[in-house]
Order: structure tokens, then sequence, then C-alpha cells
């Protein structure tokens, strides 16, 4: 008998590797003969660097960024090994980056919160540092950024000269986009364009207008109404500058607006692909391969509910699952009202880890233990029904 344990993360509790520890524990218990393949995954959003290092027997490489506030922060990226599942890869090494880690809203304290002054540029250090590490291929995960500057600082630390009528760099920020007047990329780091780069992108959101960055996700980040007005005409006039510099025109384009506007830089400048995360990390750990075979697949996510349906890890999972007719269960930190829709959608059973009402910190600090007893528990009814 073959199990695969395909969890992403609880988030504030365990990891995609805890969670599927947990659960491979609890079903040993029970199955102690049963094959079991464990492969942490992920969305693209927090936890995936960690996920991926995880599931590839990769490595964390840690270093002093500049954050958001343009302070010092301590971030980390990580580079993948050489174990896909037992399958052959070919030798160029991944960096796996997640945008968060150095220019993410908890580097951030809620009163000196705005996104006028935020800079991206820790994101383009990490970029850099993985460039002259020699890799040739970068994942970028967008979402959880404190900036709306378009990812104008990340392309700053990637050596592109964002200049004012002086000829001087304009200041770090979105506001400082308004006084942009020329675009110099004859400096840009000469290995930018022999390196493969992807981004995991799961928002549709235009860089511009009602929709786009500065709108709707500027008041997450301490935008007030006139703020995101602001941000959002400097935004624009850096469309117009990249526009007149490059060629190219990705203000309209879906995806052009996550992260603050980091998905219009990295489409413009980093001739990067945006896909869904949940795509680009089953296809880096090779996924499908590792389901060949199984008998069951178990995932799970913190919480589930509708919204897992629109490009989750268990409902990525999930698909690749049912393409090999494989059952899947599904195991959450806890599961809403409106959950039972995933039973519509390829997902077999679903069951929640919490036994009982509990305090959320008494959640979060059990989580641990109550995964287990509840894996043991339906590694038993599995075992009945076979």
């Amino acid at each position: 008998m073959k199990i695969v344990i395909a969890p992403d993360s609880y988030k504030e509790s365990l990891s995609a590797m805890e969670v599927a520890n947990e659960i491979e524990r609890g079903f040993r218990h029970v199955l102690p003969n049963a094959d079991y393949v464990k492969v942490p995954v992920a969305d693209g959003g927090e936890g995936t660097v960690q996920s991926m290092v995880d599931a590839t027997n990769g490595k964390i490489i840690e270093l002093e960024v500049v954050g958001p506030l343009g302070k010092p922060v301590t971030a980390h990226y990580g580079i993948l090994g050489n174990e896909h599942l037992g399958t052959s890869v070919n030798s160029t090494q991944t960096a796996v980056i997640e945008m968060a880690a150095a220019s993410g809203l908890h580097h951030v304290p809620v009163g000196q919160r705005n996104p006028q002054l935020t800079t991206s540029y820790g994101t383009g250090e990490l970029i850099c540092h993985a460039l002259n590490a020699g890799i040739k291929h970068i994942i970028i995960g967008l979402g959880g950024s404190a900036t709306n500057d378009a990812g104008a600082g990340m392309l700053q630390a990637l050596g592109v000269q964002l200049l004012d009528k002086n000829g001087q760099p304009i200041n770090a920020g979105g506001a400082g986009l308004e006084a942009l007047h020329t675009i110099d990329i004859s400096q840009v780091h000469p290995l930018l364009y022999r390196c493969q780069i992807e981004v995991a992108c799961d928002v549709n959101n235009p860089l511009c207008g009602e929709k786009g960055a500065s709108a709707v996700f500027g008041p997450q980040k301490g935008a007030t109404p006139a703020m995101a007005e602001c941000l959002d005409s400097a935004l624009s006039h850096f469309a117009d500058i990249t526009s007149k510099t490059i060629l190219t025109e990705h203000r309209h384009t879906p995806g052009s607006g996550a992260a603050g506007g980091m998905g219009f830089a990295v489409l413009a400048y980093l001739n990067a692909e945006l896909k869904p995360g949940i795509d680009i990390v089953m296809k880096t750990v090779d996924l499908a391969s590792a389901l060949n075979g199984a008998d069951l697949v178990i995932t799970g996510e913190g919480r589930l509910d509708s919204q897992t349906l629109h490009g989750k890890t268990p409902m990525g999972v999930t698909r690749e699952a049912n393409k090999q007719g494989i059952p899947v269960i599904a195991i959450a930190g806890c599961v809403s009202d409106d959950a039972n829709v995933l039973l519509d959608h390829g997902i077999d059973a679903i069951f929640s880890i919490t036994p009982r009402a509990m305090a959320l910190e008494h959640v979060l600090a059990s989580a641990k233990d109550n995964l287990y007893h509840c894996a043991v528990n339906i590694a038993r009814l599995y075992r009945l029904g076979h």
C-alpha cells in the first residue's frame, strides 16, 4: 500500500513537513507496513520556500538586506536540492524567493505602515545574491508585501537606474515614482537575462485603476484613500516611462498589480512568467511522479473553506490525484461551514484536527498532538474500509 502525504503548512503552527510527519506518524501507528511518501507543498504564499526546500533536501540561505522601511532586516531564500522525490532533474539549480521575506508587512510596525515610503529593494538584493551564486532558475512568490512601489526598489537593487529630471535617483517608495523622469537599464545585473524567472501569482489585478494595486491592496498596507489615489497616479506614471523605455505595455496585464505592482516589474523588466503558485510548486517537486501507484493521497492546510477551491494547495494536489484516480483525504486545523463544497470537486473526505471548542492559542499550541490523534483515527477508519 502506497500513501502520499502532500499538505501545506498550518500557518502560525506547523510547517508543511511537520504536518506531513505527524500524519505519517499517526498512520504508521495503525498501518506500519504501508509505503509513505511525503511531499510538503505550498501555493506560492508564506511557507513556500520552506516547503520546497524540505521536499528537495535543499538549503536555506540567510542574509541581511534592506527592509521595507530602509533599515536592515534578516531575510532568507531557498536553494533546492537535487532530490526531487527520487526523479531525475537537470543540473540547473533553482532558487525560491518569497517577496515577504525581505519586503513583507511583518517587517513594518502597524503605526509605521505607509506604502508611499516602503521599498522592495531587499527583494532585489535576494535576487542578486542568487544570481551571484550561479542560480539560473528563480521562482519568486508574491504576496504579503508591505510595498506599493511597483517593484521599483527591486529594480534599483538589480542595477536599474530610476532618475529624476536632474539625473538623481528618485526617493524610495511608491510616492517617489512621481518624480521619475528617466529609466536607465544599461547597468542592470549582467546575469539577470541568463536566468529563467517564474513568478507565483494568484491574483488578476491590473497595475492601476479601481481594481489596481493601490486601490485594492494599498489600504491593507496603511494607505488612506488620498494616499491610494496618489499612489495610483505614481504607478501610472511609472508605466508611462517604462513603455517609452523598453517599448512594452503591461499595466493592463492580469497580475501586474500583484504585491503592490511587483507583478508589473517582473513582467516588464525580468521577462518573467506569472503562473498560479500551486502549479509552479507541484511541477518543481514533480508531484505527479510521486503519485504514481498511490492508493491514497492525504493533503490539507490550516483552514479548509470555499476559498480553498481557488488555487490553494489541497485543490492543486486533489486535481493531480484525480487525474490518476486516487482517493483524497483532506485534514485541516479547522473546517468552515462552507467547506463541504470541496466534496463536489474531487476531495473524498474532510477532517478537522480540533477535538473540541478551544481558544486559538490552545489550538495552535496543541496542533501537533491533535493532528497525530486525528491521523490515527482516520487510519483506523481507512483500515476498516479495507
